[in-house]
């Protein structure tokens, strides 16, 4: 069997070359024979070896997102470098997870993640998936605002798992045809409890924190630490019945606004810049405690460290971060103190000129992971109207 396996081995690593076969099915087939045969070193470490050299896998939305990464970081790199980067879309954050966590060895065939928000990276890192970068092959660190990689650091002890890359925000996007400006700006939270838009509100379906972070500044609270639950819930129940669509994807989000179909909701900063772009009738609303985030480039244990590094560095890179900023519709991680950005840049909601991101309010981590489970079966309930 041995044999077999072996001359199998072989056929799988000469049609993973000529492109014939996927990254993600030549690892798992590398796990199943390597098992068969007892290779732990080998020819199958070196088989393991040529394929981190050979192509390194990133996680990210899909969309105009990946698009921006492939066309302004990703092709670029790996004309550069020789080294393919494949990129592939999430499916869902808790899906992603469960992916990584199903994967063999753990992290596997998973290298890359473009993921958002603080709690996830103190979730990735709780869970065992972190590495520690080597910062001295990543120069480029030097450029990024302060503030996005101490915030990382205080949960990994001083050190880095990932690198930050882009800033953003969900704020309050409305359809200025039908809300006037002055009327959005006196409401601001509490726009999106307007019984007034009944039949006219969105909301976003896949994350509880959103809803309730806002329910939260409806109710006079701080998000970070509510005092009164209660009134969040009873807050979200009367919204549920005002709401027209909660959207699952920044594309859905982008047709309801655009179509008209909704006149207010929550919204992803560079999902407004890009319907603005289009010439669109959306106004931007970042009230004080507006929910603000930044997405990192999560390195899981088992890659490659030197690739990940040296496509890191790339991708920090002022003129790949500009482009891909630009792609995007957010701003870029790096200090706008200390390397140029464009006009096009500068006019992004979630655009902070000073490089400081005083007055953007995360979430806290250690917060809302302790209550994630209990939260988001709760929110499951009120978005079902139970």
């Amino acid at each position: 069997m041995k044999n077999d396996l072996e001359k199998r081995l072989d056929d799988v690593v000469e049609n993973y070359k000529e492109g014939n076969i996927s990254r993600r099915d030549f690892v798992k087939f590398l796990g199943i024979s390597g098992a068969a045969i007892g290779l732990v070193g080998g020819p199958l470490g070196l088989v393991h070896k040529a394929l981190a050299a050979k192509s390194i896998t990133c996680h990210s939305w899909g969309g105009s997102t990946s698009e921006a990464l492939r066309k302004f970081a990703f092709d670029p790199f790996t004309k550069e470098t020789g080294i393919e980067v494949v990129d592939a879309a999430f499916t869902g954050m808790d899906a992603f997870l469960t992916q990584v966590k199903a994967s063999y060895p753990p992290g596997g065939e998973f290298n890359i993640a473009h993921l958002s928000a603080v709690y996830d990276y103190a979730r990735y890192t709780d869970l065992g998936f972190g590495v520690v970068l080597d910062e001295s092959k990543i120069p480029n660190l030097g450029n990024v605002m302060v503030k996005m990689t101490e915030t990382l650091r205080a949960i990994t002890k001083g050190t880095l798992s990932a690198v930050p890359y882009d800033l953003g925000q969900t704020g309050i996007a409305y359809n200025t045809n039908k809300i006037p400006k002055e009327k959005a700006e006196e409401m601001g939270v509490s726009l999106l409890f307007d019984k007034s838009l009944k039949g006219k509100l969105g909301s976003w379906s896949g994350d509880f924190r959103t809803n309730m972070w806002y329910a939260a500044l409806h109710t006079g609270q701080s998000p970070n630490d509510i005092k009164d639950i209660d009134a969040v819930w009873n807050a979200l129940k009367e919204q549920q019945a005002l709401i027209k669509k909660y959207w699952a994807s920044g594309s859905e989000l982008m047709s309801l606004l655009a179509n008209g179909d909704i006149d207010a909701t929550v919204a992803w900063s560079g999902r407004v810049a890009a319907l603005q772009k289009e010439g669109h009738p959306i106004g931007y609303l970042a009230p004080e405690g507006t929910y603000s985030w930044m997405e990192y480039m999560y390195v899981l244990k088992g890659t490659d460290l030197d690739v990940a590094q040296k496509l890191l560095n790339f991708m920090l890179e002022p003129s790949a971060a500009i482009a891909v900023a630009k792609g995007q519709s957010y701003p870029s991680s790096l200090d706008p103190t200390k390397v140029p950005m464009p006009d096009e840049i500068k006019q992004l909601p979630a655009f902070d000129p000073t490089g400081k991101l005083d007055g953007y309010l995360f979430a806290d981590p250690v917060y809302w992971n302790s209550h994630q489970l209990e939260w988001t079966e709760k929110w499951d309930r009120i978005m079902a109207g139970k």
